[in-house]
């Protein structure tokens, strides 16, 4: 284990984030934590020390972004690797989200997200060196969840902009990593990690039902372990050529291999009209 990396990671007070962040530290890495509170990432995270730097940040703010990184320079003089981590679920029907419920998920999901790559990467760059993991979700390449749309666009926007990142960063020598994570026993179902529409609209019977349940039955239950899920991140971290689609969770692998296999099987059923509109 290289324990001269210094992480910059987003979302650490509290999941994924802050069991990464645990797990660094306890290995003598450098972290650089950040959330909407300074004093919730020390409360969690313990006092500010030569290896950790809790860093208040607001994500969808790119002066607080700028600042963010710019002090964790200033602090470890590199960022080695960058984890975007930071979001929320939105649980609600495109017909029933307001414009302003949608925006707001995109605001934090997919341009505070951009907001850190654009800041991070002159460094990287410069270095020509470094590793991004950007944490999408199984639902940024299985969208077929009723009631979920507005969360799955925002992950698929990140499954696509990553995947284009990727190809713009490879010649500066920065590996980049698309997690898929499945359902991990995390607090992303509490109150506090996802919101459900102001204008619940009651013909919606199926997406009721589905928030009910994410709500009373999945939540508490879900069956990835998030230190797992934090390990495989660190290990992925060490690896020469590590994995551009990291899928995580036996959920998450069988959903992607439905995914293919229905793709595939339109492909063929339906090919050709696909092939038949050339010149």
């Amino acid at each position: 284990m290289d324990n001269n990396k210094v992480w910059f990671i987003t979302g650490a007070s509290k999941g994924i984030g802050l069991l990464l962040a645990q797990k660094l530290l306890a290995q003598g890495q450098r972290v650089a934590a950040t959330s909407r509170s300074e004093a919730g990432l020390i409360k969690v995270l313990g006092s500010p020390s030569e290896n950790f730097l809790p860093l208040e940040m607001d994500l969808t703010n790119e002066k607080s972004v700028k600042n963010a990184i710019e002090i964790t320079i200033s602090h470890f003089k590199t960022i080695d690797v960058l984890v975007n981590n930071a979001g929320y679920g939105l649980l609600g029907t495109l017909e029933e989200l307001t414009d302003q419920e949608s925006r707001k998920n995109y605001d934090v999901n997919v341009f505070g997200l951009l907001n850190v790559i654009r800041n991070t990467m002159p460094y990287m760059r410069a270095n020509q060196s470094g590793h991004i993991f950007n944490i999408s979700s199984i639902a940024g390449y299985n969208g077929g969840f009723p009631g979920w749309g507005i969360y799955c666009s925002t992950k698929f926007a990140v499954s696509g902009l990553t995947e284009s990142l990727a190809a713009e960063v490879k010649r500066f020598g920065v590996n980049v990593t698309l997690v898929y994570p499945g359902y991990f026993r995390t607090d992303f179902l509490t109150d506090s990690s996802l919101v459900l529409p102001q204008n619940p609209i009651t013909d919606y019977k199926e997406v009721r039902e589905s928030e009910s349940a994410h709500k009373e039955s999945i939540n508490g239950n879900q069956p990835g372990d998030p230190e797992k899920l934090a390990d495989a991140l660190i290990k992925m971290s060490t690896e020469e050529n590590p994995a551009m689609h990291l899928f995580l969770g036996q959920d998450a692998y069988d959903m992607a291999n439905v995914k293919i296999e229905n793709v595939q099987k339109e492909l063929e059923q339906w090919k050709e009209v696909s092939v038949s509109t050339g010149f």
